[in-house]
């Protein structure tokens, strides 16, 4: 069995837990593309909102624009090598309630389109652990053309990877995270993780 990867938090700021391993696994309802033990950070403001929600938020699509913690600033969560980027995926609208329904409906033909735009834009970094084991931490649904690495770079732990986004399946601007036992994202198996120890639970607010 695959020993816990100890991550830090790859973001500064106000950030609220979606899907966390600590409530379900698999966390995210499915174990394909090893996402067993996946995590969302969603970026708020004071209050615990990511953007303001009103009569026309319920009936139709929003610019990502719109939400505060569209463009934030991701870091890595690790020591490594960046192994993959992608960051060609259009930022495309946010989806809050009766869309979101119509969105859902659609994931298939996601799916079917590969694994991009299940993803979106994101940063696969290799990392050693637990007596030189290797994981690969992926990054995901980041902003289009905001990705500051490339293969083969090396990075630190806080060293700038790109900006929220919400590129790939992804109803608003948020931080999806995972680790795998290989960069091959398809057929890998699932990493458990936690942040220097500890591992967040759904609607706990990160602030750092």
């Amino acid at each position: 069995m695959q020993g816990t990867l100890m991550l830090h938090y790859p973001f500064a700021g106000r950030w609220q837990v979606r899907n966390s391993p600590a409530d379900r696994v698999p966390s995210h309802g499915t174990t394909m593309f090893g996402l067993s033990y996946a995590i969302d950070f969603v970026p708020v403001d004071e209050h615990g909102s990511s953007a303001p929600y009103t009569v026309a938020s319920f009936f139709r699509p929003e610019p990502p624009t719109l939400f505060s913690g569209f463009g934030r600033t991701i870091t890595s969560p690790v020591d490594g090598t960046v192994v993959q980027t992608h960051d060609s995926e259009t930022d495309h609208n946010a989806y809050r309630g009766l869309p979101s329904v119509g969105y859902a409906l659609t994931q298939r033909r996601r799916l079917a389109r590969g694994i991009h735009a299940i993803v979106g834009n994101h940063v696969l970094i290799e990392t050693t652990y637990l007596n030189n084991r290797t994981a690969v931490v992926a990054l995901c649904h980041l902003q289009q053309n905001s990705i500051t690495v490339q293969p083969g770079q090396t990075v630190h732990q806080g060293d700038v990877i790109g900006r929220c986004g919400n590129s790939g399946n992804s109803t608003e601007p948020h931080l999806h995270l995972h680790a795998l036992d290989s960069a091959d994202v398809i057929h890998a198996a699932a990493v458990p993780i936690s942040f220097q120890g500890h591992l967040p639970a759904n609607g706990q607010t990160i602030d750092i």
